[in-house]
């Protein structure tokens, strides 16, 4: 088969990323940028968080001992680290996603926007560093916007999974976009950059299902933002892109990883409805489709907590997806493979009237009577949650569940449509968020840096404090 060898015009996907993050004046939505406030101490305090698991921070620091740079690296929240910024992106987006309990978007794909913070913080704070134009904390959220945006709305029609595919790759792509824009590149710079991520293809999900669930779902993400530093820094060097990277015939990523299908932009093109949207893991580091199904357990605990040796079997309704992605029976070997199995969860939010990161450790797990709740449960799709999981005007993220016991007495069925972390819930939840920060933050912080943080964050001086600042606060 013969191919004809002159270059075509940069793939229509490209420009439209590359536009969109040259137009930063165009963020303009006051809710968006409230949310992305939230959104920033809620995947800072989640990082923090994640530093008391040795797993979590034996992954952290230079690639080899000693290859720091001191008084110029970017800095690692809650560590004394100063490296250059690819490995500063992989530390920090590493750091966010190891508990599961950052942010959520869900759609046809799913995802988790914030991941790429690791590349935006660790750019802006290199970049900043004795700078006399430091990125303030306002130029992070717009940053932050705009990678929200585009993970999000290409989730929305496509879905990579289907493909076994994994959702970092839409991470690797956001980051690239807006840190390669960060950086100070053109057009051309960004659309190359982009075309470079697209050929990355993406990560296969075996790493997270069944029987091969692993830790590597905790760094993917990480892994993904500083590939993204990576090749943004190529491209201001000049190195070349690949303007079909999408759409060539035979060897494109439609074509290869694809399906044939084409990438999907919905009609409403780039803005910031994802940010608006985003739904937040306020209260338990759970998968999030199965945030209500912890929250339905959790109300029905006073219930079951003395009668548990007399459940004959629980049913847990969820959605297609919930079904699909985390509908689990037998051994779970690791923590990764119990923070994706919806009757685990359920199981320990029935037993305890809560869930902690700290329950899917092996200590946790140990507990005989979690896998005696999970033999009696059924899993079993609701049409009318998954109608309502895919409807844009709802977006929700519905789990019911009942328990039935050997007299043939049962408890009220306890239906939850909308996490706490979901904007219809916004004014519930943004109280607990706040306190969430605070915690995670004040538990690795020392009291003087952390109380001024949180002046920060929470008060009038945010939008015109240096990203440096704030790191150096962050830093111990």
């Amino acid at each position: 088969m013969s191919s004809h060898a002159q270059r075509p015009e940069p793939d229509a996907l490209l420009q439209k990323i590359a536009d969109y993050v040259l137009a930063t004046d165009r963020i303009t939505n006051p809710e968006a940028f409230e949310t992305a406030r939230h959104c920033l101490m809620d995947t800072l305090g989640c990082g923090l968080l994640a530093l008391s698991y040795p797993a979590c921070v034996k992954l952290l620091g230079p690639v080899v001992p000693g290859a720091d740079l001191p008084g110029i690296g970017a800095r690692v929240p809650g560590m004394s680290y100063e490296l250059e910024p690819i490995q500063a992106a992989f530390a920090i987006g590493t750091m966010v996603r190891w508990l599961d309990f950052n942010d959520t978007w869900l759609a046809a794909e799913w995802g988790h926007p914030s991941d790429n913070l690791g590349g935006i913080l660790a750019v802006a704070d290199y970049l900043s560093r004795g700078s006399d134009e430091p990125f303030s904390l306002r130029d992070v959220l717009v940053a932050m916007i705009q990678a929200h945006e585009i993970q999000g709305v290409l989730a929305l029609e496509n879905s990579f999974n289907r493909v076994g595919l994994d959702h970092v790759l839409l991470v690797r792509i956001a980051s690239t976009a807006v840190v390669t824009r960060m950086l100070g590149g053109s057009r051309e710079d960004i659309m190359n950059a982009l075309s470079q991520a697209f050929i990355d293809g993406g990560a296969l999900r075996t790493y997270r299902h069944a029987p091969n669930t692993g830790s590597r779902k905790s760094w993917a993400a990480g892994d993904a933002t500083s590939r993204a530093v990576r090749h943004a820094l190529f491209a201001l060097k000049g190195e070349m892109g690949y303007p079909s990277a999408l759409t060539a015939k035979g060897w494109g990523f439609q074509d290869v990883l694809f399906k044939g299908q084409p990438i999907l932009v919905p009609e409403q093109g780039f803005g910031s409805y994802v940010m608006e949207n985003i739904l937040f893991k306020i209260s338990f580091p759970a998968e999030f489709h199965a945030q209500t199904a912890v929250e339905a357990a959790v109300t029905l605990h006073p219930v079951v907590k003395d009668r548990l040796d007399e459940i004959e079997r629980i049913v847990i309704e969820t959605q297609e997806s919930g079904k699909r992605i985390i509908d689990k029976n037998g051994p779970l070997d690791n923590p990764a493979d119990r923070d994706h199995c919806i009757q685990y969860m359920v199981a320990v939010s029935l037993l305890q009237g809560t869930l902690t990161a700290g329950d899917y450790e092996d200590s946790a797990a140990a507990d005989p009577r979690i896998d005696a709740q999970r033999d009696r449960m059924e899993v079993l799709e609701n049409d009318a949650f998954t109608r309502d999981y895919l409807d844009p005007e709802k977006r929700s993220i519905g789990n019911a569940l009942q328990v039935f016991f050997r007299d043939g007495s049962a408890t009220e069925r306890v239906a939850v449509e909308y996490p706490i972390g979901h904007r219809r819930r916004r004014a519930e939840g943004i109280p607990i968020l706040e306190e969430k920060f605070e915690r995670n933050l004040r538990g690795r912080i020392p009291t003087r840096q952390a109380d001024a943080v949180l002046e920060i964050l929470q008060g009038g001086s945010f939008d015109s404090t240096s990203v440096s600042d704030l790191m150096d606060l962050l830093v111990i």
